[in-house]
């Protein structure tokens, strides 16, 4: 055992190497592969969570971008504050049915005036549907309600003249959904002007026209009124009664 030990000596300063038994190398060798396996890991994490950013900041300028769009794509902020009580929503509901009479009467000699009347009978269920309702499905049932308002001043304007011009018409389909109360406004404007000039043109058309100014102011009024001073009671089922009676001497237009 004595020379063995002076060989291996000799050689370890001869050539500067050291002999390592079996058993270190083979810990050795574990170590490393451990080692390496841990690394990988480490690695495979960094990995998902660098796609986890990746995917939390895509959605955030998505989100950023999304709430700098421009106004007029933005939803009309509906005010909530009429059917205060039972007798409200009633008077409410019932004013809201005239809406689907006068639509089931509208002529229907082509399908833009097909389209005017479905309209109508929608106007008056989304509108049933809005003052049934309660919770959070209200607001919802509120944008649906002003936007067939919208899609029905759209239709009309249509069925009086067909060759409006094609930008507008693109435009107001484009913003239905985001501004129905801008589109109301600029189809209503437009009817207003057809109804004018067919007036002036047919006398037995004058007292319809003068009955749908009045009605047409008073509404107005009244749908000012509602906004401003909703504790008024029933205010809201007369602004329904006032602009049922513009669509009968709109429906004379169309006779």
């Amino acid at each position: 055992m004595g020379v063995k030990d002076r060989e291996t000596r000799f050689v370890e300063r001869l050539h500067g190497v050291q002999l390592i038994g079996q058993s270190s190398l083979s810990s050795s060798s574990c170590d490393n592969n451990n080692g390496g396996e841990v690394r990988l890991s480490e690695f495979s994490q960094l990995t998902c969570q660098g796609e986890e950013t990746v995917g939390v900041n895509q959605r955030l300028q998505f989100q950023q971008l999304w709430q700098q769009r421009p106004s007029c794509f933005r939803p009309v902020q509906c005010s909530l504050n009429c059917d205060k009580h039972i007798g409200e929503t009633i008077a409410n509901v019932v004013t809201s049915i005239p809406f689907i009479v006068l639509g089931l009467q509208t002529p229907r000699k082509n399908l833009n005036m097909k389209l005017y009347a479905n309209s109508l009978i929608g106007v008056g269920i989304a509108s049933s549907l809005y003052h049934t309702s309660r919770g959070k499905i209200r607001k919802y049932l509120k944008w649906a309600d002003y936007t067939m308002i919208a899609t029905t001043t759209l239709c009309l304007s249509r069925a009086l003249r067909e060759e409006n011009p094609k930008v507008i018409m693109a435009a107001s389909t484009l913003l239905l959904p985001f501004q129905p109360i801008m589109v109301s406004a600029i189809h209503t404007g437009m009817m207003e002007v057809s109804f004018a000039k067919k007036a002036s043109v047919k006398p037995e058309l004058k007292t319809a026209h003068s009955v749908h100014k009045m009605s047409g102011i008073l509404s107005g009024a009244l749908f000012v009124l509602d906004d401003c001073y909703p504790e008024i009671p029933y205010i809201h089922a007369a602004w329904h009664l006032a602009a049922a009676i513009g669509v009968v001497t709109c429906n004379k237009l169309l006779e």
